[in-house]
């Protein structure tokens, strides 16, 4: 046999075998599709959930971050934990660390109601949503989810028994959080909603002490000075009612009304030991793990099912169930 018919008949052969493949290809059933070799992952094989947060010094934001990881990696997720300190800056670059790590979803306890937009947008662009809780922003439609306690009916709640543990009259002194957080005024309003109501309640100071315990201490000792015949001291949230507490105690003023707002594990202490008289409880764990259920949901299904606002109610914590609150939940409940 010559080298030039070996050529025709093996070109032939080869002809016939692309004809047949492709007559196989067009009969495939419609809907159909060849399945890879391997299964490709997610975000380029990135399996990352990105967790950012306030200062971990403060108990409160310490359970949140613990929930949400402890949760995340339950449900099969890698996970990274930042602490942005309350610094819209660096906040902003660790959702670009997040954004470069490709990670699933953002998990979020914002730096700042409008700071914190941009950087979000950001995220959404490049395609990884964000979940916020317990600090709303803002605006809309940036976020996927927004779980936040319903602080406005929380502070009522605390508002409620501070005028009746004050029977209804007296001197009082209000601190307020971080101005530029959303729920330093939700609470302040909701606070006001009741005892603007009771016309001798009389407020001799307000100040903001930025959610810090030490700072607290401080300003309530120079509001002492100048009015050491207060009655009632209600605070934005529970570190600085301790922070409160103890310039009390100092001052022997053990006796001053003192009320917070979160329900931590050192004021339900304090609740019991007979020192501060009430807190809020706003179930922060709950919220968390809530946050990446629902990332799971959206990163599977691309839809939670759920509205963006989603308001998580709070309860009051008196002597008399303190003894059912343990990291921020009733577990007699």
């Amino acid at each position: 046999m010559s080298s030039k018919r070996f050529t025709e008949r093996a070109f032939l052969r080869l002809s016939t075998l692309i004809i047949v493949g492709a007559v196989l290809v067009s009969c495939s059933t419609p809907g159909t599709e060849v399945q890879p070799t391997a299964e490709p992952t997610e975000a380029e094989g990135s399996n990352l959930i990105a967790i950012i947060m306030p200062p971990s010094d403060n108990i409160f934001f310490k359970a949140e971050a613990d929930a949400a990881k402890a949760k995340a990696e339950e449900m099969g997720y890698d996970t990274l934990v930042m602490v942005h300190d309350d610094d819209a800056t660096k906040q902003a670059e660790m959702i670009d660390t997040a954004i470069a790590r490709q990670a699933l979803a953002i998990i979020l306890d914002n730096a700042g109601a409008d700071a914190t937009i941009a950087p979000l947008q950001k995220a959404k662009d490049a395609g990884i949503p964000a979940f916020l809780i317990d600090r709303e922003i803002n605006a809309t439609g940036v976020a996927i989810s927004q779980i936040i306690s319903n602080n406005y009916q929380g502070a009522k709640l605390g508002a409620e028994e501070f005028v009746r543990l004050m029977g209804e009259g007296g001197k009082y002194v209000e601190f307020t959080g971080r101005e530029t957080d959303t729920n330093a005024h939700i609470r302040s309003d909701g606070y006001h909603e009741v005892i603007d109501d009771y016309p001798d309640m009389e407020m001799v100071a307000q100040q903001t002490a930025n959610w810090s315990e030490t700072e607290a201490f401080e300003k309530m000792e120079s509001i002492l000075a100048a009015n050491p015949d207060i009655k009632g001291v209600i605070c934005g949230n529970d570190t600085m009612a301790m922070g409160v507490q103890s310039a009390l105690n100092n001052a022997g003023m053990g006796d001053v009304i003192v009320v917070g707002f979160d329900g931590s594990p050192e004021v339900v202490d304090s609740i019991l030991a007979g020192e501060i008289d009430v807190t809020v409880l706003q179930p922060c764990t709950r919220g968390a793990e809530m946050a990446v259920e629902q990332a799971d949901q959206y990163i599977k299904t691309g839809s939670t099912g759920l509205d963006e606002k989603q308001l998580v109610d709070c309860e009051l914590v008196t002597p008399e169930n303190a003894e059912c609150i343990e990291n921020f939940a009733n577990v007699c409940q």
